[in-house]
């Protein structure tokens, strides 16, 4: 090929690859101009105000119980320690203080990943900025489309020149959803290790860090191995950035991956006090200032006293329950031989608290011996049974208790609570029955009018219905003031004799005859009205 030839093919190259260059340009610029368009406004970035969590405090300081639509609790970007940053900045953008918003060598990467794994079973992968999933989460929907990856990039470029990186980070780490219910890193570190921030080690801020790609598939109990390998692959990248030594890497991989998911926090049992709390706070600020304003509230409620108030209440309406008889099992299992199952699958409206369902699979002399869910055995010898007397149409009660089957049969399903004493490697339990009767409590400061304890029921599983605000009750005693008043007004006097006789009163048609009487069941003729008082 002669030298002019070459020239005019090269020629023709450079224009040919020009005006792809050019048409390149010019879709791209369309593009941008088309999805520029109509784009939400990122300065209420500025107005941030995530809805936080509303905590309501005892007189004395302590924790009763937090109300949220999300569980969050916002951190300052100062308040957040450095290794916690690292460890997200390792796992979700490396490159996060060094690009415009978007990161172009990731985005190279990930195409070329992504056409090398054209074929297989494997995810595409993505190369979303810290900035891009601030524009995604808060401006954006999680659409898979290019029209919102290109509407994420340009959101990018705006919130990177309206907003400093620690002002993105803040957003960010505030934000981002982390499993469980947990928003944000504060309440994230909190929910899995009990723990604030500044205690975390750096196995635990690796795993936190893990979770942003996707929350569920990394769950620290049900895919163990999988969060542990991806935990593993954080802390691989924070030595990689530099952060961390290899020993201390090695360190940080050898330990397990160990959560408080399960912990029992020790919180007052105030079910009933706090739902009135809750409605006040709703009627005098609204539901989105409880569940999202992050309020302090400090209630005026003695934990001590409420936990006397809710056993005697509960301790109260067992024995005098118990006074009554016993009113049979919850039902019967016909099948023994599946004992185990028809008992799982047993079904029964009563909220059982602490006790538990069992089954009398046979009768042992001066014992029961029981099954409960899960197969675990147990018995209840006669002297946990004596009380149960059979409860009479009339109210009364049957016979005393001899023996265990005046009582129950093999089959009946019935409540049990568990003791301590162990006997013959099985656990000892009473028999019992939820109270048909209830109550409730109230417990005053007399001179400031403050509410200590409040207890409105049994159980506020069974019945929200708070008797002790919400319930009519009889005045009893109570309306002798106002009678003895009216009395005074009228002219009599301490001494006036009034005649304390029997008397019948006609309460009117189907109501039957009223014969009142004093507490002693006697009468006393003549007497003065302070005996009355």
């Amino acid at each position: 090929m002669d030298q002019k030839k070459l020239i005019r093919y090269i020629t023709y190259a450079a224009g040919g690859i020009c005006a792809v260059v050019l048409a390149g340009v010019a879709l791209l610029f369309l593009m941008l101009n088309v999805y520029a368009r109509d784009l939400p406004d990122y300065n209420q970035l500025a107005d941030y105000n995530p809805p936080v969590v509303s905590r309501i405090y005892a007189g004395n300081g302590e924790l009763i119980t937090e109300y949220a639509n999300q569980n969050r609790v916002f951190v300052p970007i100062e308040a957040i320690p450095p290794r916690v940053i690292e460890s997200f900045l390792a796992a979700e953008d490396k490159n996060f203080y060094n690009h415009p918003g978007i990161d172009l060598l990731s985005i190279f990467r990930a195409m070329l990943t992504n056409v090398m794994n054209i074929g297989t079973d494997k995810r595409l992968i993505g190369a979303s900025t810290i900035t891009q999933q601030v524009a995604k989460n808060f401006l954006l929907t999680n659409e898979l489309s290019i029209e919102r990856k290109v509407k994420e990039a340009i959101l990018a470029f705006r919130i990177e020149k309206a907003f400093t990186k620690n002002q993105i980070l803040e957003l960010y780490l505030n934000e981002i959803y982390l499993g469980a219910g947990a928003y944000g890193v504060a309440a994230a570190s909190l929910h899995y290790f009990d723990k604030a921030l500044d205690e975390l080690s750096v196995a635990e801020t690796a795993y936190l860090a893990a979770l942003p790609k996707a929350p569920n598939n990394y769950h620290p109990i049900r895919n163990y191995d999988s969060a542990l390998s991806r935990r593993n692959w954080v802390i691989t990248r924070i030595v990689e950035d530099g952060h961390i030594t290899t020993q201390e890497a090695l360190q940080a991989k050898a330990e397990p991956l160990i959560v408080e998911l399960n912990r029992k926090r020790q919180t007052v049992p105030a079910d009933y006090f706090m739902e009135e709390v809750r409605r006040r706070i709703v009627d005098a600020y609204g539901t989105d200032e409880l569940y999202g304003q992050g309020l302090y509230i400090k209630a005026t409620l003695d934990p001590d006293l409420q936990r006397a108030a809710q056993k005697a209440l509960h301790d109260g309406l067992i024995n005098y329950d118990r006074r009554h008889g016993w009113r049979g099992p919850l039902g019967q299992i016909e099948d023994m031989a599946n004992w185990q199952t028809a008992l799982d699958e047993f079904q029964h409206s009563k909220s059982l608290g602490d006790w538990d369902a069992a089954v009398v699979v046979e009768i042992l002399g001066e014992s029961a011996r029981i099954g409960l869910k899960g197969g675990q055995m147990g018995f209840i010898p006669l002297s946990e049974m004596t009380w149960a007397r059979e409860q009479l149409e009339d109210g009364g009660i049957g016979a005393s208790i001899s023996k265990v089957q005046d009582v129950v049969s093999v089959g009946d399903v019935i409540i049990v609570e568990a003791k301590t004493r162990i006997e013959n490697g099985e656990n000892l339990y009473s028999l019992r029955q939820i109270p048909e009767i209830n109550g409730g409590i109230v417990a005053m400061d007399p001179h400031s009018g403050r509410v200590l304890a409040l207890v409105g029921g049994y159980d506020y599983k069974m019945s929200e219905f708070n008797r002790a605000t919400q319930a009519k009750r009889q005045a009893g005693s109570a309306i002798k003031p106002f009678v003895y008043l009216t009395a005074l007004n009228a002219g009599y006097t301490p001494a006036t004799l009034i005649l304390d006789a029997p008397i019948v009163i006609d309460q009117g048609d189907g109501q039957g005859k009223w014969k009142p009487s004093n507490y002693t069941q006697n009468f006393y003729g003549p007497s003065p009205m302070r005996l009355g008082i």
